[in-house]
């Protein structure tokens, strides 16, 4: 709308800083509810930029919010800082050079998401000033996004009850908007308990806790064959007996992600693999628990908020890329395989274009291709509270895959930097058209409240369950 222009020239007045903000958060990855270190640095420069800061949001002493402004609506722009495990990565080298350390890298961007948000929310703050608009902007720093729903927590603690409106983004290789096709999920640990036994002398006298957990895995394998095609369900070991096969392992831990495309159906589907548990628990004669760990909502669209942040991608256009950033990115995709790059395209909709490497384009809304993603994202739970909307932002090769050593090697080059400006004029722009047009924010709570009226919010995260808080003195390094 008419602010865009003007609130760009405050994006580009403060990009450095935050820019810098970027770069020391990729340097300390951190996993969740573990992230110290980029929580503080986050502290620093919302101290530094003038705003008002609250530590230990909604409990969790890794969440932070800086909010500025007075009066009229509340808009809340989301940023994360958590790290993956395993995937350190030397910044800008083509090919695997894992850092010595304790192997945590930025490999989905967000030392880019929540430095670009913040990045946002500051030049928001400095258009309330100069224009006396009357309004407010939050920068909500969010922990634990990659699987330990810290914005659910949040949103159970009810720090988000007077936002208006909330805006955020994820880096991509594209910049379109982040469709409403995220999948509910629910993290399990199931713990089976049986009998120790020396496995060849008295066998007859052990019950394996490890043959539960595999019966139950296969029980599931033939659940998949009837559960919705969106559907997705995945596990892990987290403990699996032991190392001596000459025992009859007594105790085995193990963890499931159950996601589906609606909150309703994840539930089913979920109680669905307890009962398979239950099943594999009587045929060995152990015992089964299961507790949650953590849960999220799938996300809720708002085609309100979604034409106005398009609105202004299509007036911003693609991001500045020059020759340099070309020629990194095509090193990059030697990197990658064929079906990468394929894949990259198809999701969007595009023709594959193996002479493209970086973003050129504003994609069109929604994309021809349908979904973008069908991960998940702890987002979904604040849409289901608050009218939301959220940008893929252009940060990385075509064809780079998300969790991977080489979106952590990109995290700090230069056409990160550019991508990671890029969407935060969008986000700020969206955020002063929501404080200049009281019609767009009526129209977006309109939506919400309709949606809400057919299909109340049920936390996926049960009142009992308390975040498993990663303090300093218990990280491994």
């Amino acid at each position: 709308m008419r602010n865009s222009n003007e609130i760009w020239d405050f994006v580009e007045a403060r990009k450095e800083p935050l820019i810098a903000l970027s770069d020391a958060v990729w340097a300390v990855p951190e996993l969740n509810f573990g992230e110290f270190r980029s929580v503080a640095l986050h502290g620093a420069t919302l101290e530094s930029e003038g705003f008002r800061v609250t530590r230990d949001v909604g409990g969790l002493p890794t969440a932070i919010m800086g909010e500025a402004g007075e009066g009229g609506p509340v808009i809340a722009i989301l940023g994360e800082y958590d790290a993956l495990p395993g995937l350190s990565q030397q910044a800008g080298a083509t090919q695997p050079r894992p850092l010595p350390g304790d192997g945590n890298g930025h490999a989905c961007g967000h030392n880019l998401l929540g430095s670009a948000s913040l990045l946002a929310a500051t030049a928001v703050k400095n258009w309330l000033a100069a224009t006396g608009t009357p309004g407010r902007v939050r920068y909500y720093g969010c922990p634990a996004e990659e699987g330990g729903a810290g914005k659910g927590f949040m949103v159970r603690a009810g720090v988000f009850d007077d936002v208006d409106a909330a805006i955020s983004w994820h880096p991509f290789c594209f910049a379109t908007i982040f469709p409403p096709a995220a999948l509910a999920n629910v993290r399990l640990d199931f713990t089976f308990t049986g009998r120790a036994a020396h496995a060849a002398a008295a066998p007859h006298l052990g019950r394996s806790a490890l043959d539960a957990a595999e019966l139950m895995n296969i029980g599931v394998n033939y659940l998949r064959e009837h559960m919705l095609p969106t559907s997705r369900i995945h596990y892990a070991y987290q403990d699996a007996g032991g190392v001596a096969p000459n025992v009859v392992q007594a105790r085995t831990v193990i963890r499931y992600t159950v996601r589906a495309a609606e909150l309703e159906d994840m539930l089913a589907l979920a109680e669905r693999v307890r009962r398979v548990a239950e099943g594999a628990a009587m045929m060995t004669e152990t015992t089964v628990t299961c507790a949650v760990i953590s849960g999220m909502a799938n996300l809720l669209g708002n085609p309100p908020l979604e034409a106005a942040m398009q609105a202004n991608l299509e007036r911003l256009g693609p991001p500045p890329f020059d020759a340099a950033d070309q020629a990194f990115a095509r090193e990059m995709q030697a990197t990658f395989s064929e079906q990468d790059i394929v894949t990259a395209f198809r999701q969007v909709g595009l023709p594959v274009d193996r002479n493209t490497a970086l973003c050129d384009r504003i994609l069109p809304y929604p994309t021809p291709g349908g979904p973008v993603t069908l991960g998940s994202t702890d987002v979904g739970d604040v849409s289901w509270t608050v009218p939301t909307v959220q940008a893929l932002g252009a940060t990385c090769a075509i064809g780079t895959a998300l969790h991977s050593w080489q979106m952590t090697a990109q995290g700090t080059s230069a056409l990160a930097h550019k991508g990671m400006v890029h969407v935060a004029k969008i986000m700020a722009a969206t955020a002063t058209d929501l404080l200049s047009d009281p019609g767009l924010l009526d129209r977006a709570k309109q939506d919400h409240a309709a949606k809400l009226r057919q299909r109340p919010y049920v936390s996926p995260i049960p009142p009992e369950v308390q975040p498993p808080v990663l303090y300093p003195d218990q990280v491994v390094g």
